[in-house]
């Protein structure tokens, strides 16, 4: 039976500020060609509105995780993210996904891919796309997932159950290097820069370089036809630098512009995916963010001078409000290294069943 008759089992969650489809390996085609074909026919791509499939319209609900129980013994599950394009019928595995990552553990626990193990779960998840493992700890009471609970995380409506995310060997997940151009700071289209890939490939500047506040709304900035063509053309020389080619098509790096906090946090952050603004800001993204700016003579170091020193926890102002990220970083090697990074996300299962194509 093909997958035009018979559909595909697949499991949709809300997970951090994303949505996406979960499948597992072996229901999904092997020759990759093929199971993106499969993926952009169930998602509605190409299409702005995806009224013919499951994407939302939006970037952040056009996301895949493929997982499988994993050969490595120090690991659980390998999980692969692929993100899909909406309105172009693209497939990329060229970054994490960190608000994805969510829902992979309750994933396979649900799949039976991992035991439940009492009252609370962790499952140890290889990032297929960097190598790079991250352990989610999450409550399974009476050895099912919980999605319940009280933990309310910015750009998601009420409270979910917590999935505590810890990151080991992050550092450059796309470009092989923590300062993927081998320099703290660097400039581009004449702006002062720092490029920075801790889970996330990213270019940090200020938002004033870009004559902003940095105050400025989601919609606002994806008003702005001009910004958003610079922003494009900023982060494509950008990638030059960094040793990632030509990146017309790729969703990395992630361009983030910083300003003073202004909301009670400790840095106020605008980015953008790649190149339409983002309504929040991603995991990965974050952490990549606060590791840069922990460097001595990166760009928006200037702004870490009143953080507190009795806590590597760090409060990223976005435009629908807060992500806490904690960071450790130790600047005193050459070249830097990361020694934590971890967040707090939440998780919900909205569907489990078959999906069609079209």
């Amino acid at each position: 039976m093909s997958y035009d008759d018979g559909g595909v089992r697949c499991t949709m969650l809300r997970a951090g500020t994303s949505r996406g489809l979960y499948f597992e390996a072996e229901h999904l085609p092997a020759d990759p060609a093929e199971r993106d074909d499969l993926l952009l026919r169930l998602m509605g791509t190409p299409d702005p509105r995806q009224i013919d499939g499951l994407g939302g319209g939006t970037t952040l609900t056009s996301k895949v995780a493929v997982v499988s129980r994993s050969e490595d013994p120090e690991v659980d599950v390998d999980y692969l993210f692929l993100q899909l394009g909406v309105d172009e019928a693209t497939v990329s595995d060229r970054q994490n996904c960190g608000n994805i990552l969510a829902g992979v553990g309750p994933f396979a626990v649900e799949r039976g891919l991992v035991p439940a193990a009492g009252d609370e779960t962790s499952v140890r998840i290889r990032m297929v796309n960097s190598g790079s493992v991250a352990v989610a700890t999450f409550p399974t009471p009476e050895g099912r997932v919980e999605y319940r609970g009280d933990v309310a995380i910015a750009g998601v409506p009420g409270t979910a159950a917590p999935v505590v995310l810890g990151f080991t060997d992050t550092e450059g997940s796309a470009t092989g290097a923590l300062l993927p151009t081998g320099h703290v700071r660097d400039t581009v289209e004449g702006i002062e820069v720092t490029c920075v890939d801790n889970g996330m490939p990213v270019v940090l500047a200020l938002a004033e370089a870009f004559g902003l506040t940095g105050y400025e709304s989601h919609e606002e900035l994806a008003a702005d036809a001009a910004l958003l063509e610079r922003v494009d053309t900023f982060r494509r020389k950008a990638a030059q630098l960094m040793g990632m080619g030509d990146v017309a098509t790729a969703s990395v790096p992630k361009t983030v512009l910083l300003a003073a906090p202004r909301d009670g946090g400790q840095v106020c952050t605008r980015s953008f995916i790649p190149v339409q603004p983002h309504s929040s800001i991603g995991v990965l993204g974050a952490v990549s963010v606060v590791t840069g700016m922990r460097l001595p003579g990166a760009v928006g170091h200037e702004l870490t001078s009143a953080w507190p020193t009795d806590t590597s926890q760090v409060d990223v102002e976005h435009p629908t409000g807060h992500l806490l990220v904690d960071v450790v970083v130790d600047a005193s090697t050459t070249p830097p290294r990361a020694v934590r990074s971890a967040v707090v996300r939440t998780a919900r299962k909205l569907f489990d069943g078959t999906a069609f194509p079209r």
